[in-house]
Formats: C-alpha cells, sequence, structure tokens
C-alpha cells in the first residue's frame, strides 16, 4: 500500500482515536476555541470554526463538548490564549515533514518538537524549508456506504468541489481550500457522513521511505500523535510495498 493513501492514513487514525479519545478530545477542544476565538462562535459564517467541528464531530466528540469549546474561544468561559505554530524539518531519509501546533507556549511546543525529530533520526529546519513543496487542498472522504455516487458527485461539484475520484474504498472530494467549507455545508445539508474533512498540505512528489527507515519514521509520527499540542502532520514520504 502506497505511503500517500488517504484511507490508510484515514484508517490509522480512527484507530488511535479509539484507543485515545480524551487526547483527541483535547485536539479537537483546543482547534475549536482558536477557530472561534478568531472568527466568531457561529459556524455558519465562521468556515474555520465549521471546519473544527466536522473534524471533532468525526471523532465522535460529544456535543457538549464541543460547545464547551466554542464557548472558551469565544471568551465566554475564559480567554483561550492558544497560538498556532508551524514546524518544518526532514525525518529519516530526508522525508519533508510539517508539523502543524496549537500551544499556550511556545518554548515547551518547539522543545517537544525538536526532540521528536532529533530522536529519530531527523531534524527540525527553518521556516519554509519545506512547505514550498506541498500544495494546500481540501480533502473530503465519504465512505460508499453514506451516499450514492451520482448524486454526491452532482452535490460537490455544484457546491465548488475541484475533483471527486471513486476507489475501492469510499469517494475522495478536491476543493481549493475557500470553497471547502461551502462543500462541506452542501453535505451536511444533504445529511451525508464524513469519513474524514480536512484542508490538506498535499505534496507535489513523494519521497521513498528506506525498508529499513519504516519503523524510525513511523515511531516519530506516533510521538506526534501523541502530543497534546500537535494537531496535524504532513509529509511527502511514501512507504515501499508490502
Amino acid at each position: 500500500m502506497s505511503g500517500h493513501s488517504k484511507w490508510s492514513t484515514i484508517k490509522n487514525k480512527k484507530a488511535k482515536t479509539d484507543a485515545q479519545k480524551g487526547k483527541v478530545y483535547t485536539k479537537m477542544a483546543k482547534l475549536i476555541a482558536v477557530a472561534a476565538k478568531e472568527g466568531g462562535s457561529d459556524p455558519g459564517t465562521n468556515a474555520k470554526l465549521q471546519t473544527a467541528i466536522t473534524k471533532a464531530k468525526a471523532a465522535n466528540m460529544p456535543n457538549d463538548n464541543i460547545e464547551r469549546a466554542i464557548k472558551k474561544g469565544a471568551g465566554e468561559l475564559g480567554n483561550s490564549v492558544y497560538e498556532e505554530i508551524t514546524y518544518e524539518g526532514y525525518a529519516i531519509g530526508g522525508v519533508a515533514v510539517i508539523v502543524q501546533a496549537l500551544t499556550d507556549n511556545k518554548n515547551r511546543t518547539a522543545g517537544d518538537v525538536r526532540y521528536m525529530f532529533d530522536k529519530n533520526g531527523g531534524n527540525l529546519g527553518t521556516s519554509g524549508c519545506v512547505s514550498y513543496m506541498f500544495e494546500k487542498q481540501g480533502k473530503i472522504l465519504v465512505d460508499k456506504e453514506n451516499a450514492d455516487e451520482d448524486e454526491l458527485m452532482m452535490i460537490a461539484l455544484d457546491a465548488g468541489a475541484e475533483d471527486f475520484e471513486t476507489n475501492e474504498e469510499g469517494f475522495e472530494i478536491t476543493t481549493a481550500p475557500d470553497t471547502f467549507g461551502d462543500v462541506m455545508k452542501a453535505l451536511e445539508e444533504n445529511d451525508i457522513k464524513t469519513e474524514s474533512a480536512n484542508v490538506d498540505m498535499v505534496p507535489n512528489n513523494y519521497t521513498q521511505i528506506a525498508p529499513e527507515h519504516v519503523n524510525m519514521f513511523n515511531k516519530m509520527i506516533d510521538m506526534f500523535d501523541d502530543n497534546d499540542d500537535v494537531q496535524e502532520v504532513f509529509h511527502n514520504g511514501e512507504f515501499p510495498e508490502e
């Protein structure tokens, strides 16, 4: 299976979500609070908040937790002081990595991220060192059981989606970042459940991960996923065929 299979990535994350719901909910609450602080508490007019809520619901976060995070971000339960920070670097074997974090302590998070790179044969780089290798795109995955192909394609394209693909596991919708919210709103209005919905950093090309580097690379990704401050990790690594 190729290393850039979006479906395999989502399955791995779902397995971790089931085992570590509390940690995932903490990350989602931060994401929602920051979005509400920046753009207001109404997801109808705040696309970033709508995206955060969608991700939280995909992780089965309870509605009470979501509402509490929105109120916190809006200042109703005390001010949110989280900052968005992006780190860039290289994993073992030269694989480009982007780490997106939300933190209330930049020094702590920077130290943690640097340690996780160094511990696993990589290195933290400077801002811009790998981001030019990626393109920001909205990616929405829908399981085949949750929608009719023709109907879904029509809804997505009418709402502004750029591309629609079908594979064995389901449907993949690609959007521009600024139309992602419109497409998500159209899916929700038609009661279509998504497996995953996010604005991703998509690699322009991929770097093959050597077989002897796979375990260390996976360990680094697991360490990032387990860190409360880290929200998303993107890379251009491609795993060897199994």
